[in-house]
């Protein structure tokens, strides 16, 4: 089975740039194939991935999603029979619709044993703005049907506009990762990884509310050990290893909003039911010490019954903030670059407008 990964991207993005950085230390050894479609009369970019080691279909005389649909399957085929590759990255013409790309591979795909592994737009953060107010179809296609964003340029723009910028891509795309780190201090492997889809957001929470509902169905009842006056409940989550006694904060009695109480009379509930997750993806800063004011305020019960919230963040100085909270236990230490910032927090009945304002900055 041969992967094909569709690298695209608006004129003068950085496409060349990610694909040299993954064939260089994520493809390093493998047999991979790149098709590159020029659009114009000649292949500018052929010569220096040459030198890579790398074998180039090129196609010069139009686009993959138009004129060249037809030559587009033979090609593959060809490259295919001929060099058997484990990948084949196909980086369409800057001016190329994504959707017709993806098209004009599934159009072939089904005679061949391939499948399309990712689609990847680059988009410039510093002209994300003027791009889509001035070619805005071709533009928002390419996010829209992308599965992973990566941002160029992130280091040259201001908070406030890598900030928009963010936001005007999740106006045409909520599901696809946003990656906001500079390519320059990533590894490729890591974003190789996130460009195949694993490390995401929602594998985190998963991951999390899993923990969570092992403890559940161990003590069929979310771990906690309630007696009937609900002044307060021990917390024994193995992966914890804390006692919690939460009686300074508020009385669990029937007027109690925190979630527990509901669980003596619903033991057998699944903890998806019980037990709710709230998370963003960021490129924000935050220093240690607004971490550790965030992570005191989820103490304060204001949010929400928060069992556990895990993170990574980008600090001010260009370091990298991971932390991981239960109640009353904070953990805050450095960390290596991830793709973008990513926060979680798990618990019961969150408040997830004043969690959205408390790590708002």
């Amino acid at each position: 089975m041969t992967k094909i990964d569709v690298v695209s991207g608006f004129l003068g993005a950085g496409k060349t740039t990610l694909i040299k950085k993954l064939l260089k230390e994520a493809l390093d050894g493998s047999k991979t194939v790149l098709i590159e479609n020029e659009f114009g009369e000649i292949g500018i970019d052929g010569g220096f991935l040459k030198e890579a080691g790398i074998e180039i279909k090129e196609m010069n005389s139009g686009c993959i999603c138009c004129s060249l649909v037809g030559d587009f399957g033979t090609s593959l085929k060809e490259v295919i029979s001929t060099y058997a590759p484990e990948r084949i990255l196909i980086e369409p013409s800057g001016v190329g619709k994504l959707s017709d790309v993806l098209k004009a591979v599934e159009n072939v795909a089904g005679d061949l044993d391939v499948e399309i592994n990712s689609a990847v737009a680059v988009v410039d953060a510093s002209k994300c703005k003027m791009y889509m107010k001035n070619f805005g179809e071709f533009f928002s296609n390419q996010i829209e049907y992308a599965g992973t964003i990566i941002l160029s340029r992130t280091d040259k723009v201001d908070q406030a506009k890598l900030n928009a910028c963010v936001e005007m891509i999740r106006e045409h795309n909520d599901k696809a990762t946003i990656i906001t780190t500079p390519l320059a201090q990533l590894d490729g492997k890591e974003v190789l990884k996130t460009i195949e889809g694993a490390d995401k957001l929602e594998d985190m929470m998963k991951e999390m509310l899993e923990h969570i509902h092992d403890d559940h169905d161990e003590d069929e009842c979310c771990g906690h050990d309630h007696d009937h006056e609900h002044h307060h409940h021990d917390h024994d989550h193995e992966h914890h290893h804390h006692d919690h006694d939460h009686e300074h904060h508020h009385e669990h009695d029937e007027n109690c909003t925190c979630g527990c109480h509901d669980h003596d009379h619903h033991h057998h509930h699944h903890a998806d039911e019980v037990f709710t997750s709230w998370g963003i993806e960021t490129p924000n800063t935050y220093s240690a010490e607004d971490i550790e004011k965030i992570l005191t305020a989820l103490d304060s019960g204001e949010y929400g019954a928060i069992l556990r919230a895990k993170g990574m963040v980008p600090a001010p100085d260009g370091t990298w903030v991971y932390y991981d909270y239960v109640p009353e236990e904070h953990d805050i230490r450095s960390g290596k670059p991830e793709v973008t910032g990513k926060i979680c927090v798990i618990g019961s009945r969150l408040d997830e407008d004043k969690l959205a304002e408390l790590f708002r900055k």
